[in-house]
């Protein structure tokens, strides 16, 4: 079984997470990637210190479970692993008309 473990920094990164987690998979067969959280603009979260993420990772492989660290990629788009975000806000269509109409538009467009 395969396992995706997001690591947030402060958040479950420390080592008795990692040893946490190895006592909650005992005797089950596994593999664990470890994915860097990719942040975006606004997220309440970071990625962890590539420090602590090896140390984390030690922890699993001493346990016996293979545990490799995903490459980070798609930052520069804000897209990896399945997140993907984009830096603009996302408005309802009647934000968009009241916006059009007090920029003097019909809002019609919208």
């Amino acid at each position: 079984m395969t396992f995706e473990y997001v690591m947030l920094k402060g958040v479950n990164d420390t080592l008795a997470e990692a040893r946490d987690l190895v006592r909650l998979l005992k005797g089950v067969p596994a593999k664990i990637n470890l994915i860097p959280f990719n942040p975006w603009p606004g997220s309440p979260y970071e990625c962890s210190d590539w420090d602590t993420i090896e140390e984390f990772a030690d922890v699993l492989n001493r346990a016996g479970y293979a545990s490799p660290i995903r490459t980070p990629r798609g930052r520069d788009i804000l897209a990896a692993c399945g997140q993907l975000r984009s830096e603009s806000v996302k408005k309802s269509a009647a934000e968009k008309r009241r916006e059009a109409l007090e920029a003097g538009g019909s809002g019609a467009d919208a």
